[in-house]
């Protein structure tokens, strides 16, 4: 574990030493090396166990897979982030890495965490640089807003699961992870054990989030500069799907009864959310809704407490991490040279970056969950969980993916197809930085075809 810890915690003060000039190769190439090294967590994934276990940090099949997300996009935010930092002071450009530094800390420390309690406060904590990045380097006078709506609707969402996890760790005397599904909570249907229920899901639905409580995430979205967007998509939603997943071991004997509320509201979220995309004009707004409506799988998938279910949340996790990443990269390629998120005012522009449009295309069609990509993979396993959980639910979810596929295809064709707009006259030339960053996105998503057991977690 500290052989990924202290490499990426010496960046820290690297940063401040580097000359102007090498600052951002030598934290990108620093940024690769814990990125290598990292993929060792996948090789003992055959193992039913635990590996490299102490008494506060761990990896199993479930964390091993979103830990590696977590540190592979790091050098992928400073790739995307390079531009437009350029033009700030060099202190705020080391302040800004080392933000994102301080946030791959926590992320890592919360998905490596054995114990509930110390995962919480890791949770929380990624609120605080993640909170920075929006405020400080948002690209509209909007983004206090924003920052104040994430802020608030995380808090109020996890101050219920505190008090529920201080109560049970007073009544058990751990929580850890590995021991929680042994303990025998002997919950009813009594009011105090319905409401202890609700307490340790609530923080983790807010954070997907669930459709109902979501408007935070299309403002941060928005507002946020493009490696906020980019963590918030790939790695801070799955935080939600995450909990979820270890807290529901411990809660079995509701589960059956009370899921079914949430199942309903997270399929019928499915078709809200998409049917919104379809009335998008702000491009970053869509991709951020088009999160809700696949997040609406993944809690469906959870709550149905099975195999395939779980399986399909977390291969859906993953691939949706990294085409939603690819997505936001490509609308920061287009507004940084736009100046515009509203796409009818930025169409066409195939005509003039070809090569951009083919990044577009395979990200699209990785969104609309095209087979075999381990989104359709996904998806699937989960429609099948859900099925066998009633068949009723096939209506929902076959709806759902014709809308993702009818406005994930609008996507495509009012940003790359059509007359070029007679106000775009000059546009800078696709770079080779842009090039390699749609490529570290895409390339992992082809090579998960090929072994796809890699982000299976333990289920099956």
């Amino acid at each position: 574990m500290l052989t990924i810890l202290v490499p990426l915690v010496m960046l820290a003060p690297l940063i401040w030493v580097t000359p102007a000039k090498w600052l951002w190769p030598v934290s990108l190439t620093h940024g690769f090396a814990v990125t290598l090294v990292s993929l060792h967590w996948l090789q003992n994934l055959s193992e039913n166990t635990w590996s490299l276990l102490n008494l506060t940090m761990g990896v199993d099949q479930i964390s091993a897979p979103l830990l590696v997300l977590s540190c592979w996009l790091l050098p992928l935010m400073l790739l995307a982030s390079q531009n437009h930092m350029t033009k700030e002071p060099v202190s705020r450009q080391r302040t800004y890495i080392l933000l994102l530094i301080s946030l791959q800390f926590f992320l890592i420390l919360t998905f490596t965490a054995t114990e509930f309690i110390m995962f919480f406060m890791m949770f929380e904590a990624t609120l605080i640089p993640t909170l920075m990045i929006i405020t400080r380097w948002g690209n509209q006078a909007e983004r206090l807003n924003a920052g104040i709506h994430f802020l608030f609707y995380t808090l109020i969402g996890s101050l219920p699961l505190l008090v529920a996890l201080l109560a049970l760790q007073s009544s058990l005397g751990t929580l850890s992870f590995s021991s929680l599904s042994y303990n025998n909570l002997n919950l009813t249907n009594s009011y105090t054990d319905t409401l202890l229920w609700a307490a340790c899901l609530i923080a983790f639905l807010v954070k997907l989030p669930l459709y109902g409580v979501h408007l935070w995430l299309p403002k941060a979205h928005v507002e946020a500069p493009i490696a906020g967007s980019m963590v918030l998509a790939a790695v801070l939603l799955k935080l939600g799907g995450y909990g979820m997943i270890r807290v529901m071991a411990m809660l079995t004997p509701l589960n059956t009864e009370l899921s079914y509320a949430l199942i309903i509201l997270a399929l019928w979220g499915i078709l809200m959310a998409s049917s919104i995309c379809l009335r998008q004009t702000d491009l970053k707004s869509l991709i951020a809704y088009s999160s809700v409506s696949h997040m609406g799988l993944v809690v469906g998938g959870i709550l149905t407490q099975t195999p395939p279910g779980l399986t399909g949340a977390l291969v859906l996790m993953i691939a949706h991490g990294l085409t939603s990443s690819a997505l936001f990269s490509l609308a920061n390629t287009n507004y940084e040279r736009t100046h515009s998120r509203t796409m009818i005012l930025a169409r066409g522009l195939q005509i003039i970056l070809p090569l951009m449009a083919t990044w577009w295309l395979l990200s699209t069609l990785a969104n609309l969950a095209l087979p075999p990509l381990p989104n359709f993979t996904g998806e699937l396993v989960i429609i099948l969980a859900l099925f066998n959980w009633s068949w009723l639910t096939l209506a929902l979810t076959g709806l759902g993916m014709l809308i993702t596929a009818a406005y994930s295809l609008y996507m495509f064709l009012m940003t790359q197809r059509g007359p070029l707009p007679q106000h775009i006259t000059t546009l800078d030339p696709s770079y080779t930085r842009e090039h390699l960053l749609l490529a570290l996105h895409l390339l992992p998503l082809l090579a998960l075809i090929l072994k796809p057991e890699l982000v299976w977690g333990l289920s099956w």
